[in-house]
């Protein structure tokens, strides 16, 4: 049997935005733990975002956040010796870490730019509702609307 559910740590609001949410996509482009590259990194690509939007900046990331955001994830689930892929309803909290991830991973996967540039083209697609994290969304929305009939094996 499981103990207990890990409490949330409360994330410290960026410096320049004031912002949980963006500290917390500080976090998630951050690697090997140099939080000041990340920084510099995300607050480029947000500039160069403000710039081609003609929005502030955390308005845009806001909307480009919104239009990633999965309302429903597939959850691989056994049920006598078969698996079936059970699609459940994320919760707004998980929706936004996996949005994050998700264009975190498709601008590192871009080649022959910098990264703030990378950021900033795939905060801009998010931002029109194109892109590859925008498909992502689309691909998990699919799967889980081909596999509705298992709906009834939630937990």
């Amino acid at each position: 049997m499981r103990r207990r559910r890990a409490e949330k740590r409360e994330v410290i609001p960026d410096p320049k935005y004031k912002s949980a949410v963006v500290s917390r996509f500080i976090n998630i482009v951050m690697l090997q733990g140099k939080k000041s590259t990340s920084e510099k990194i995300v607050y480029k690509s947000f500039n160069i975002l403000a710039e081609k939007s003609g929005k502030p900046a955390l308005e845009a990331f806001q909307k480009a956040l919104d239009n990633v955001r999965p309302l429903l994830e597939i959850k691989p689930r056994r049920i006598g010796g078969a698996t079936y892929q059970v699609p459940v309803e994320v919760k707004s909290e998980r929706g936004i870490s996996i949005a994050m991830r998700w264009i975190r991973n498709f601008a590192r996967v871009k080649k022959g730019k910098p990264m703030e540039i990378k950021l900033a083209d795939e905060l801009f697609d998010a931002f029109k509702g194109e892109g590859s994290a925008i498909k992502k969304r689309e691909d998990t929305h699919k799967m889980a609307e081909a596999n509705k009939a298992f709906a009834h094996y939630r937990w």
